[in-house]
């Protein structure tokens, strides 16, 4: 642990759901959420990341003709073991048939456990978005399914279905996501068929199951590449998606019929079957 440490304050009531859903985009695994203010923490220099959030809502609010009111500031500060302090406040969460803990937890008895640590990890099931990919699992991923993750983050989904008994394939365009999907499968003895860095343009397998747990911008890039990898009567289940988005999602997605939709908070998640 270095002696300082990074800490990004970002306040802004017009942009507050945008800059949230640009600081998940950069991967960033410690944010805590604030009434309009959001702060993220890390030993290593975040002032490219201020300095993106600064073009992003000036770019936004030259393009809306909005007034910009964002705050924003980055302190060097004295490291007192913040992880380990995040680390107190993370408690188990229970979804479904599924127990997400972190190791210092006690594994939960006639339930299916996952293990995530979330200092090490993208995503480790409190967030809406996760939470519903994984109740959507357990609805409709089946024994011996041909599943694929695509930006697995922390591996959790890719997990999960595994535990439903999924043949899983996986992908992350951050190469950090890969390994950390990579250590906590070997810590949940979970068998992930391929796993590779990168997208799924060109790919030509087909699958049954296909969850994308990523923000709707990249949804939308990839939407003809989500389309072309599923099976026939495939289901495709679309997460990490604000709820301003929605009509968008229908719209691209309107040639798939859809099955159902979960909205927790500002958060949306649709499954589409082919």
């Amino acid at each position: 642990m270095k002696d300082k440490f990074y800490e990004l304050s970002i306040k802004s009531s017009n942009f507050y759901d945008e800059i949230l859903e640009l600081v998940f985009s950069f991967g960033i695994t410690c944010v805590e959420e604030r009434e309009n203010e959001i702060i993220i923490r890390d030993e290593d220099d975040l002032s490219q990341i201020q300095w993106g959030i600064e073009q992003y809502v000036s770019k936004l609010c030259d393009t809306l003709n909005i007034k910009n009111d964002l705050q924003i500031s980055l302190n060097l500060k004295e490291n007192k073991d913040w992880i380990n302090e995040y680390k107190s406040g993370v408690k188990p969460v229970l979804l479904g048939e599924f127990y997400i803990r972190p190791s210092w937890e006690e594994a939960k008895e006639n339930a299916k456990n996952i293990i995530i640590d979330p200092a090490l990890a993208f995503g480790s099931g409190h967030h809406e978005s996760t939470s519903s990919c994984i109740m959507f699992l357990q609805k409709y991923a089946k024994d011996e399914m041909k599943a694929m993750d695509v930006g697995c983050g922390s591996g959790i989904l890719s997990i999960a279905l595994t535990k439903m008994g999924c043949v899983v394939d996986a992908c992350d365009t951050d190469e950090l996501a890969v390994q950390s999907t990579l250590q906590n499968a070997k810590l949940n003895n979970a068998d992930i068929n391929k796993i590779w860095t990168g997208s799924i343009s060109n790919l030509n397998t087909k699958y049954n199951i296909v969850v994308a747990n990523i923000i709707a911008d990249v949804i939308f890039m990839l939407k003809n590449d989500l389309k072309n990898i599923l099976e026939n009567n495939a289901y495709l289940i679309l997460s990490g998606i604000l709820q301003k988005y929605e009509d968008r999602i229908l719209q691209n997605f309107a040639d798939l019929k859809l099955i159902e939709k979960k909205q927790l908070n500002d958060w949306v998640s649709f499954i589409f079957q082919k």
